[in-house]
């Protein structure tokens, strides 16, 4: 049996490295998964489980370019009918995005979708697509994730601070739960160790806005020279639309695995660590 790890280069994609060790891994630049001569190559008759972390997710893009559709929406389609062929187990990454975000409490799996932007709508169409097209396919929903080896928010703002900033506003409406790439990773091995298959959640617990996870970040790294501003989301005009809130339910995730996804204060301090280990060594004065 072979495992093959799709968009092994990003965040997601080297979490799942590290759970599945044995996996055949291909990052953007080894494999465009647009391309479906290269997709069939790559997957051979002896593949079994395919982890999907390719996407682009670049969400202001998506309103103007349609590159995302192909990646987010057409591929999923074609990879998870060559996974059918193969009899392998397809698991996609999608997203809290798939939400308008006028929800009251968090979003459980069969809660009606209703994408505000086009990024949102992309990937619920490839969700879609994924389970017209695939017998054994496995959709796990994230939210707000970080973790080394992409951009993501948390090091988009400890860059500014390192870089001289000192006053900063965030967004301090816009609600949903922080992600530790590495805790998800862990999360879809439990899932895929139990077969399961359909639609889950997955997110660390505890909700929080972006001026919350950025004021915990900055506090966790000592930072107390730096003053963060709440600021409303039309502060920053922006040409996607981002749902207010975005929480989403991990009951069913808990129920099917009996684990429990940690805080994400807690998973923050652990990818905070990995990111000091990484940084390279200042020379010695």
């Amino acid at each position: 049996m072979q495992t093959v790890i799709l968009g092994a280069g990003g965040m997601l994609g080297r979490a799942l490295g590290r759970e599945f060790p044995e996996a055949e891994r291909f990052t953007r630049a080894a494999l465009d998964i647009t391309d479906g001569a290269a997709l069939r190559a790559a997957l051979g008759p002896e593949t079994r489980l395919v982890l999907n972390a390719a996407a682009d997710t670049r969400v202001d893009a998506a309103e103007s370019d349609p590159h995302h559709v192909l990646v987010n929406f057409v591929a999923v389609g074609a990879l998870a009918a060559h996974c059918r062929k193969l009899d392998a187990t397809l698991v996609h990454a999608s997203t809290d995005y798939v939400f308008s975000g006028k929800g009251i409490r968090p979003y459980r799996e069969d809660d009606p979708v209703d994408p505000v932007n086009a990024y949102g709508r992309a990937k619920l169409m490839g969700e879609r697509r994924a389970f017209e097209e695939g017998l054994e396919v496995l959709v796990v929903r994230t939210s707000w994730v970080f973790g080394m080896g992409g951009v993501n928010f948390v090091d988009t703002i400890l860059k500014r601070v390192e870089g001289g900033a000192r006053d900063l506003s965030v967004v301090n409406d816009q609600v949903s739960r922080p992600t530790f790439a590495a805790d998800l990773a862990a999360g879809i091995r439990r899932l895929v160790d139990r077969r399961v298959t359909g639609v889950v959640h997955f997110a660390n617990a505890g909700d929080a806005t972006w001026f919350e996870l950025a004021s915990e970040a900055l506090a966790r790294e000592g930072r107390t020279d730096v003053l963060v501003r709440p600021v409303p989301t039309s502060a920053f005009p922006r040409p996607a639309r981002r749902p207010p809130w975005s929480v989403l339910d991990t009951s069913l995730y808990e129920r099917l695995t009996g684990g429990v996804p940690r805080s994400w204060r807690e998973a923050l301090c652990d990818y905070l660590a990995d990111r000091r280990a990484a940084a390279p060594a200042r020379p010695a004065s």
